[in-house]
């Protein structure tokens, strides 16, 4: 039934793209000599990203996409979420800030947050084995400036089969490698909010046979969210050498990432209507837009370090990421062979500072763990430190008291090394060309991650501008110390207070053929992950009999306050272990038809997995005595996807179009603690587009997905269902107008309206943004820039986290920016 609602979306399509291709021909017969001069010429567009050899992309049978240097100047993305919401088919939730996106495919879940079907990668390796780890994503460990030339994904196909843990696709950054001298510096500047930066880029031919390129950014801010410190700060340096030789070459490359950002969680939300109509909406000083329950008042995360030891963590921390990392490649023609050597070693360092909102209540009605509003408030920091609260329900003109986890999950060691190596040679066979490809893929990946959570209430407020609040019940007995009411995550539990230090060590042998007759190639490749999994895990939430509760005198008055009694620690002195392989086979098979220079059509069908990582730890799934997994087939969810469409290409217009079907397990956590063990299913429509003529240019593209939730082991009642935040239509378009000395355009981005959660009893509205950007060219060597984010400064709702309209109005939510604008001047040279 799926394939039939597929075939019937393509049909007219495969009949329309043939008729265009021949209009097109008999426009360029008849008009000979009165094409725009400024058209480019229909060429081959090759691409390498997740496939055995670069090729013209309609001599592929894959649905790949790209985004050039110019292409990624003027959309002026504040983060690389947004640049990659962009790409056809992929679907980003980036209002986070500059990491912690969530990324996927054609409608596979995104259950938490990062990329685990998608891998990122860097110059053809991956950032991090796993996109997903918990609160350590890839996103945070690479940034896009002035070095990239190009980003390239492919969705489906031979990702499955030419990268690991990558079954959805492969979204690789690429790097400037000298090959034309020159360089540039810019600067950039937020008109209407805190951001200053500077970015450089440099590179050349040393001599005929060396060559070079060096490039990085700094920059500093508060950034787009009033946050009341500087939320920004840091910057990346990264720089290649290449050494060409008559059959190939070889690249030494290198990067230094110092850096960190905020990470934005969902705040307060006013809900209200009925299920059928929600009404969502802003409190009173309390913008979703702009603000965030991140505040310079909040002071340091006062909790236990990785070493139980009483700390004090900068809340400024957010997001940070310190990275260095050495690579190595080389490619050369040997007896016929293209061998091609990728290697590179990542230490990388870092984790996430963030305020988790567990809870938002009236302050006139709070509940009884809160005082039920009897007892004294006041505020804890702040100027208004001390000052008594005398009404609550009229706090801040809104009235709101929250429950946060302020909390820290330090990634002491995310260090990788990661080597690809692989030979291709081309045979005449018959009265066709046999490809021949092999090779063999090895990853060692750390994950050593310590969770440090503590809880205190705040109020809202806008500006920055939130304050902790102290609580002292009616029997005059303090409940809260400084605003806390624990040095845990909630209640009077050891609940997430984890220590991971685990390493995966996976080797991925993989081979492929594809036969090319005529305009028909087809085409086959499979690979086999092995996984061996190592290491001991620390928590009182293992069970067995853990503990991971005491009693600190965090402020050293030798008096244990009710706060300083729920004080969790990690009880290293019960381990336990880790100790478990895994194994599976990824394939994938298509056949390609070139049915015209301008127009080719495929179909493909492909298998490939997912490891587990850390979703299945501290689960049923691993044992706590051995290590083992309890069942072999959880080390890995697999994938399965039938795509089929065509691509057209003329000299002023392309268009490509896929239909897709995928089936998918999961095993994941979503936000929440929640646990799921999953099987989904989608299909639908993806296509993309340009258009040129004359000065007018056109990009664009939109994916249709029906995805369903089929099943849940833990959780029957979600069945059938719809998964959570998955929107029918997501689409992107960037209309441009170009002169000699003026660039002016819009991206304009968007989805349709989604379920809010699993169960499907409320909707999110959908959402259009349009940023703007004009780029004047006083000479040829200096371009000034300026963008605008969210124009028309829309509410638009990325993350509901709230199931159904609450009765007292009041909802937890994420949504993007507000409008904010930058300008930026660059000196090419």
């Amino acid at each position: 039934m799926k394939l039939f609602y597929i075939s019937a979306v393509l049909a007219p399509l495969l009949f329309v793209a043939p008729s265009c291709a021949l209009a097109e021909t008999a426009v360029a017969k008849a008009g000979a000599g009165k094409r725009e001069t400024n058209a480019p010429a229909s060429r081959e567009e090759v691409f390498s990203t997740g496939v055995a050899k670069g090729r013209d992309r309609l001599d592929s049978a894959t649905s790949t996409s790209a985004l050039r240097e110019k292409d990624i100047e003027v959309l002026g993305g504040r983060s690389l979420g947004d640049l990659l919401r962009n790409l056809p088919g992929i679907r980003t939730e980036s209002s986070t800030g500059d990491g912690s996106s969530a990324y996927t495919i054609r409608g596979l879940p995104l259950a938490s947050g990062g990329s685990k079907y998608m891998q990122l990668q860097e110059d053809g390796l991956p950032v991090l084995e796993f996109g997903d780890f918990f609160n350590g994503a890839s996103d945070i460990y690479i940034r896009a400036d002035l070095n990239l030339s190009a980003i390239e994904s492919i969705r489906g196909g031979s990702s499955s089969t030419f990268a690991s843990n990558s079954p959805a696709g492969v979204i690789n950054l690429i790097s400037k490698t000298g090959d034309v001298a020159g360089g540039a510096v810019q600067l950039s500047t937020g008109l209407d909010y805190d951001t200053k930066r500077v970015d450089f880029e440099y590179g050349a031919p040393i001599n005929d046979s060396w060559r070079f390129h060096i490039g990085g950014f700094y920059r500093v801010g508060e950034g787009p969210r009033r946050v009341g410190f500087n939320a920004f700060k840091g910057g990346q340096l990264k720089f290649n050498v290449t050494k060409q030789f008559s059959n190939g070459y070889v690249r030494l490359s290198g990067k230094y990432l110092d850096d960190r950002s905020p990470h934005y969680l969902p705040g307060p939300v006013r809900i209200t209507g009925t299920n059928d109509n929600p009404v969502y909406g802003s409190f009173n000083t309390y913008d979703v837009r702009r603000d965030s329950m991140l505040s310079g008042y909040l002071g340091n995360l006062v909790t236990l370090d990785a070493d139980n030891k009483p700390a004090e963590l900068p809340v400024s921390q957010g997001q940070s990421a310190l990275v260095k990392s050495i690579g190595l490649e080389s490619q050369f023609e040997v007896a016929g062979w293209t061998v091609t050597q990728r290697g590179r070693y990542s230490d990388i360092q870092g984790g996430t500072t963030r305020n988790l909102v567990s809870a938002i209540y009236s302050g006139s009605a709070l509940p009884a763990s809160l005082g039920g509003g009897a007892g004294t408030f006041a505020y804890a920091t702040g100027p208004r430190a001390g000052q008594v609260i005398t009404n609550l329900g009229a706090l801040n003109g809104n009235g709101l008291v929250v429950a946060s986890s302020l909390n820290r999950i330090e990634s002491r060691s995310l260090n990788n090394f990661i080597n690809d190596l692989r030979a291709t040679r081309a045979y005449g066979v018959g009265k066709g060309e046999l490809t021949v490809t092999g090779g063999i893929y090895k990853s060692l990946q750390d994950y050593t991650s310590d969770w440090l959570y503590s809880n205190h209430i705040q109020d809202v407020a806008d500006d920055g501008n939130s304050a902790l609040i102290n609580y002292t019940n009616a029997a005059g007995v303090r409940q809260t110390q400084n605003g806390y009411l624990g040095f845990n995550r909630s209640g009077s539990t050891a609940f997430f207070r984890r220590d991971y230090d685990v390493r995966y060590n996976i080797t991925a042998p993989y081979g492929s053929l594809n036969y090319r007759f005529g305009k028909v190639a087809i085409g086959g490749s499979v690979r086999y992950d092995s996984g061996r999994v190592r290491g001991q895990l620390f928590g009182a939430d293992l069970g067995g009999g853990r503990v991971g509760m005491k009693s600190v005198d965090f402020n050293g008055d030798g008096v244990i306050s009710v706060a300083e009694s729920k004080t969790a620690f990690t009880p290293y002195d019960r381990p336990a272990p880790v100790h478990y392989n895994y194994g599976y086979a990824s394939y994938s098979v298509g056949v390609n038809y070139r049915v015209a220079e301008p127009f080719a059509v495929f179909a493909r069908y492909s298998r490939g997995a997912r490891a587990g990582a850390d979703k299945v730890l501290f689960s049923d799934k691993v044992s706590t005595t051995d290590g083992h997994l309890v069942n072999k087939a959880d080390g890995y969810d697999i994938v399965k996807q039938f795509e089929g469409g065509f691509k057209y290409r003329a000299p002023s217009f392309t268009v490509n179009v896929t239909g897709f079907n995928a089936d998918t397990e999961d095993t994941n956590v979503q936000a929440g603690a929640i646990t799921t063990d999953r099987n989904y299913t989608a299909y639908g429509v993806e296509a993309e587009g340009t258009y040129r003529h004359g000065p007018f240019s056109l990009r664009g593209g939109v994916t249709y997905t029906h995805a369903k939730l089929v099943n849940d082991k833990l959780n029957a009642a979600v069945a059938g269902k719809v998964p959570r935040r998955q929107p029918d239509f997501i689409y992107q378009v960037t209309p441009q107008f170009e002169l000699r000395q003026v660039t002016v355009g819009a991206n304009i981005t968007g989805t349709t309206s989604s379920w809010v959660q699993d169960n499907n009893l409320m909707r999110m509205p959908g959402y259009k943004l349009v940023d703007a950007f004009v780029q004047y060219r006083p000479t040829d060597r200096v371009r000034l820039m300026l963008n605008v984010d969210n124009l028309f400064d829309k509410v638009a709702f990325i993350e509901i986290t709230t199931p159904s309209v609450p009765a007292n109005g009041i909802g937890i939510g994420r949504a993007a920016n507000g409008r904010t604008i930058s300008m930026s001047a660059r000196m090419s040279f």
